[in-house]
């Protein structure tokens, strides 16, 4: 599992005209390309009547599947330049579908290009992109009368605090980057000179915007 990467939030879209052209894109978190060929045909239904609805995806830890689709349009002016785009940002698990109604003025190669760069970015910035890093999850559980001087430290810290249990004794569930835990422990005992107990819990991806 990678340490850290970057994608799109779950879903979004956005629109732009150029020279009377609706350039309409949609951005879509995807993990298979099955998903990914889903989401196409999806807004192919959608837009039936449209132009063209090019596309283009990039999936797996080290990008294995990379397709695009020019849907018409002349050979490498959309589906490779969408895909440039999701290269340039470094999205992973990404896919976009840009939707092209005529306006009934020809762009040109370069005009094409630069319509479907430029719409990718404009929906990718509108859906939002988040990172998501490999975190190992921490119970640290401490006396009621750590709980205050804990709770300061974390949130000015590196470190997520995630939820408290109120129990007998005061449970912290906290998250650390993957790698980070022997410095945490560390940390953490020598700020409570050794009074908590420690545990613990899940790995998995947290999501931060960027």
């Amino acid at each position: 599992m990678l340490p850290n990467y970057f994608t799109v939030k779950q879903e979004g879209s956005d629109e732009v005209v150029i020279q009377k052209s609706r350039f309409i894109g949609y951005v879509k978190r995807v993990e298979t390309e099955e998903e990914a060929q889903l989401f196409i045909h999806s807004i192919k239904k959608k837009h039936h009547d449209a132009t063209h609805n090019c596309s283009a995806y990039m999936i797996g830890e080290r990008d294995q599947i990379q397709k695009a689709n020019d849907d018409g349009e002349p050979s490498g002016t959309a589906g490779v330049p969408i895909l440039e785009v999701i290269k340039k940002r470094q999205l992973k698990d990404t896919a976009v579908v840009i939707t092209r109604y005529f306006g009934g003025t020809k762009l040109g190669a370069g005009g094409l290009i630069r319509a479907y760069s430029s719409t990718t970015s404009q929906a990718i910035n509108t859906t939002g992109v988040v990172e998501r890093r490999l975190m190992k999850e921490i119970f640290v559980t401490a006396d009621y009368s750590l709980l205050g001087k804990l709770e300061n430290v974390l949130i000015n810290s590196s470190y997520i605090l995630d939820h408290i249990e109120y129990l007998d004794t005061v449970r912290l569930s906290i998250f650390v980057e993957e790698g980070k835990q022997e410095e945490f422990t560390n940390w953490i005992i020598d700020l409570t000179s050794n009074q908590v107990e420690l545990a613990d819990g899940t790995t998995k991806y947290l999501e931060i915007d960027v």
